[in-house]
């Protein structure tokens, strides 16, 4: 049996018959029948019967035909998989995030993606993570960066980062003089918070609950910038993640601190749809990634 038996079995499969099997491989009808013949005597099985003037394929036949697709389609990405490795990445890959995201990981990743495939075309989207889903889904996403879990039989999911949460405050507040903070400092505190159903908020829900903590929620909102001006403002303290404090930490504008005995993280990862071959921009994508990580800063 050989690659061309193969290719010739799919075109009768897929054209009905040994004479536009032939006329769609360019040969003869005797040269199809040959071929089906010498396969069928070294299997000991028919492939094709004959039922008048209609062909029908036989169970063997049919093992051979699924065979056949999966050899061509990996004949097919080994090819495509060579090709694209000795070439830059061109063409457009449009990268989905919440804030955080695009506000302190797309720019050094954009920055070293640019640095590898200058004439890639890049576009940031931001949204929510259900919003950023459904674009994945419809196909107006590559791929997305966001806080798991997400759990969808379509959409295939790499963790990536584990990012602390740290309680957050004015320069000047009482808290501020503490390094680690008791969860009794945080009753009856007002709070600035992301906005419910995020998953980052299920994650400092969570903490609430466990250390039986009834918050007092001031504000929330999906823009951490937001939030940060309004701690900054003395309008209540939060709970985000540190690098996007870091520089207001480092510059002295904003305090952070760890919760005594609780280990507050969040992950996060990538999200892209599911499918036979992964597409080269987005193995791209994740290997710039991994290369910018060690730069980011995700704790104190």
């Amino acid at each position: 049996m050989d690659l061309r038996q193969l290719e010739i079995i799919r075109a009768i499969a897929e054209t009905g018959s040994f004479t536009a099997a032939g006329q769609k491989l360019h040969v003869s009808q005797s040269a199809i029948s040959r071929q089906i013949l010498l396969l069928e005597d070294e299997l000991k099985e028919p492939v094709f019967l004959r039922v008048g003037r209609r062909i029908r394929i036989t169970p063997a036949g049919e093992s051979l035909l699924q065979l056949s697709h999966r050899v061509f389609q990996d004949l097919k990405d080994t090819i495509a998989g060579i090709t694209d490795s000795q070439e830059s990445l061109r063409g457009t890959v449009r990268l989905l995030g919440g804030m955080t995201v695009c506000l302190y990981v797309f720019p050094p990743l954009l920055q070293e993606l640019k640095r590898q495939h200058p004439e890639i075309d890049l576009k940031l989207v931001t949204g929510s993570s259900e919003r950023c889903l459904a674009q994945l889904r419809a196909g107006a996403g590559d791929l997305a960066l966001l806080t798991l879990p997400v759990d969808q039989p379509d959409l295939v999911t790499v963790p990536v980062l584990q990012e602390e949460l740290l309680v957050v405050t004015a320069a000047k507040h009482p808290l501020s003089r503490k390094r680690k903070v008791l969860p009794q400092d945080l009753v009856g505190q007002p709070f600035v918070l992301f906005e419910s159903g995020s998953n980052t908020r299920r994650a400092v829900d969570e903490f609430f609950m466990t250390a039986r903590i009834e918050p007092q929620i001031v504000m929330e909102t999906e823009n951490v910038e937001i939030i940060k001006a309004m701690v900054r403002n003395g309008i209540g303290i939060t709970i985000i993640p540190y690098q996007a404090v870091a520089r207001d930490v480092a510059a002295g504008q904003m305090h952070c601190a760890r919760i005594e005995g609780r280990s507050l993280v969040r992950e996060t990862g990538w999200v892209y749809p599911k499918m036979s071959r992964t597409p080269r921009a987005v193995q791209e994508v994740i290997k710039a990634f991994e290369r910018v990580r060690p730069k980011l800063k995700l704790a104190p």
